[in-house]
């Protein structure tokens, strides 16, 4: 190989090197902030229990919460520290995964990136907190009224078992609040169109109940709070992609 060659390949090569080190920097930076996420969520941990368990308040029930298990606080220590961990964490993740990102892409696509990005949080916002001032309630509720028609009623829930239940849920809803955003991207990408999303409107339907059906509790009430604004926000991205067709057309 020449010399001539040689420069060549180096060239070549070293914004490869850079490009990995620039990823593994990023990756750093991410497992790092998750480690001083979930350090700060340990103090805080029974705080976060405590809004946790407001949803529980709320219902009403007569039945309490109760650790019948020896570690089961622990348990609830290492679900509530992860997850909330998890949450600090996540802005200086993305933060690094756009330092690594963003280099590489043009101003137009940095901005979509952004407004996707805020919308994202957004919906993910609103999904939890839907789940939180009403899924919750309303299928813990519905649990406790199937168990008395069974005629088995349970003097207490399991601390823990609670614990899961409601990560589970408030988490489904803030992923399922992500559906019409991805749907809207395909829209304003051209993949697809307004007049297409119209005619699949009813398979869309069904899918976002099955979808929902599979998030949340065996219980229809849940069902149905969750597929109908999924349903609704699709409406939404129709017309918001017939908008941006109508305004790709104009001179």
């Amino acid at each position: 190989m020449t010399a001539r060659s040689d420069e060549k390949h180096e060239g070549m090569l070293k914004p490869f090197v850079e490009h990995l080190d620039d990823l593994r920097k990023a990756l750093v930076w991410a497992i790092v902030s998750l480690l001083i996420g979930l350090i700060v969520a340990i103090p805080l941990a029974p705080s976060i229990f405590a809004l946790l368990k407001i949803p529980f308040d709320r219902a009403g029930l007569t039945i309490p919460l109760q650790v019948s298990e020896v570690g089961s606080g622990f348990s609830i220590l290492m679900k509530v520290v992860w997850w909330s961990g998890l949450l600090f964490s996540l802005p200086f993740t993305l933060a690094a995964v756009g330092g690594f990102v963003f280099p590489g892409l043009t101003r137009r696509e940095r901005n979509a990136i952004y407004g996707g990005g805020a919308a994202s949080l957004g919906l993910f916002a609103i999904g939890v907190w839907m789940a939180y001032c009403w899924t919750v309630p309303v299928a813990l509720q519905m649990m406790a009224q199937i168990e008395s028609w069974m005629g088995t009623p349970s003097a207490f829930w399991e601390t823990s078992g609670y614990a899961a239940f409601a990560l589970k849920i408030l988490l489904a809803f803030g992923l399922a609040f992500q559906i019409p955003l991805l749907v809207y991207i395909l829209g304003a990408l051209g993949i697809i169109s307004s007049h297409q999303m119209r005619d699949k409107r009813r398979h869309v339907t069904i899918i976002m109940m099955v979808i929902a059906m599979f998030l949340t509790p065996p219980d229809p009430f849940s069902m149905i709070l969750m597929a109908a604004p999924l349903i609704a926000l699709y409406e939404v991205c129709i017309w918001l992609v017939r908008a941006k067709e109508k305004a790709a057309r104009i001179p």
